[in-house]
């Protein structure tokens, strides 16, 4: 995809950063022509996102990072998560404080009805005008008091036309088959997204969105797992990328906005919107409770909500933005791809996932952990392998090798009567 759009947008904003360095006296010594605001720094603010999230400075585009450095000479100290789980363990289990994560819907939700989360001023954010309405009061968040929405986006396959014949992959149901297992199938590596698509292909089908499961929905989705473990390269997550953009896998499920920019850096790969439906999600930005620079990262909320910033991130990462001021200044070829904004017909056959009880939540990990290292009981796709002539051929050598060792011991048990005799006699 070009990037002639970012390089304008990205002069159209240092431009007047340039002008405004250039009059004032105050700077530290910094002028605005530095790649990145090194010295004189008036505060912090510690940001706890996703890998590939934020438009990087790569190819000429802007350093969205970089750009809130030098405007308001503010430290930000920027550091990546995985998954949600991830997230949260790292919020609940160590010491490290952060004041702005991007959690997704459903776990806004939990640390929000955990209390781990403080209530935004958006006196302090007023680009918050820029949200669409639609993407406002979401179950998550219903009285729009904790979050201020991100990105959006839904769960694709992408594949190699190189390895796959293009148009043959339709749903999730592929990554199931034999057949492409030498092509590389690659999985989520996180428990609800690959749960999600194992539920979906149950017989009968397990709906993802629903707010309450039982501990059988979770068994019969793992096994669905387990059954796929003969023919998956592995389970991955940013990883992902070196995968299918090196050609060394031919066939994944991921986020549709990373498919997007996967395809733009390998023009082998095509996508699929799986035929079954799939997840549709929100990504939000919050304020931990127990955050130490709040004012700080409500004015980095507010910054990312500027039309612009958040204009050059979805071009970057490629999920649809909520943001009705970036719409109007991205590509076409961008706002028109399925992969960015797909056809309603389409979204109606989505579901969102929502919070669950702890203990079902839990006992999802613990399930998830055991189909990813195998240790679960034994698929039914190796119980189909096992061929029955030869487990009936292994039951009469075991017979065989009983029926002689019982013979050996009774031999022995009148050998050693007979000698007793013999040495009673003497």
């Amino acid at each position: 995809m070009k990037r002639f759009f970012l390089l304008i947008l990205s002069a159209a904003i240092l431009l007047p950063v340039l002008a405004l360095s250039a009059c004032s006296s105050g700077n530290s010594g910094a002028t605005g022509d530095e790649a990145d605001y090194d010295g004189g720094y008036q505060g912090e603010v510690n940001v706890y996102n996703w890998g590939e999230y934020v438009s990087p400075g790569d190819d000429g585009m802007l350093d969205v990072i970089a750009e809130f450095q030098k405007r308001y000479h503010i430290k930000v100290n920027y550091t990546n998560f995985e998954t949600n789980e991830e997230l949260y363990n790292v919020l609940t289990n160590s010491n490290s404080t952060y004041d702005v994560i991007f959690p997704s819907d459903y776990m806004a939700a939990r640390l929000r009805e955990e209390g781990m989360l403080a209530k935004l001023d958006f006196s302090n954010i007023p680009n918050y005008k820029y949200i669409d309405d639609r993407f406002k009061n979401m179950a998550y968040d219903p009285d729009n008091e904790y979050s201020v929405p991100y990105t959006w986006g839904f769960v694709a396959i992408g594949y190699n036309t190189k390895m796959i014949e293009e148009g043959s992959i339709t749903g999730f149901k592929d990554m199931w088959d034999p057949k492409y297992k030498d092509d590389g199938i690659l999985m989520f590596n996180n428990s609800r997204d690959a749960m999600a698509i194992a539920m979906q292909l149950c017989d009968p089908p397990i709906d993802p969105g629903s707010t309450t499961f039982t501990r059988e929905d979770i068994d019969r989705a793992t096994q669905k797992l387990i059954d796929e473990k003969p023919v998956l390269k592995k389970y991955v997550m940013d990883q992902v990328f070196t995968e299918m953009e090196g050609s060394q896998s031919g066939l994944c499920a991921y986020y549709a906005g990373d498919i997007m920019t996967m395809m733009d850096n390998n023009e082998d790969l095509a996508y699929c919107l799986p035929e079954e439906g799939s997840n549709l999600f929100n990504d939000a930005m919050c304020i931990p409770a127990n955050c130490k620079n709040k004012e700080n990262a409500e004015l980095f909320i507010n910054f990312m909500c500027e039309p612009e910033i958040a204009a050059a991130n979805a071009e970057y990462i490629c999920y649809g933005t909520p943001n009705t001021g970036a719409l109007e200044l991205l590509d076409e070829e961008i706002v028109s791809s399925e992969l960015f904004n797909p056809p309603q017909e389409y979204l109606d056959k989505c579901y969102t996932f929502s919070n669950i009880d702890d203990d079902i939540y839990a006992y999802m990990q613990k399930r998830f952990v055991e189909a990813c290292s195998a240790s679960a009981e034994v698929s039914s796709v190796e119980k189909r392998s096992v061929n029955p002539a030869a487990v009936w051929g292994v039951g009469i050598i075991l017979l065989v090798i009983i029926i002689a060792t019982v013979c050996i011991i009774v031999l022995d048990i009148r050998r050693a009567v007979k000698n007793r005799g013999r040495i009673f006699k003497r």
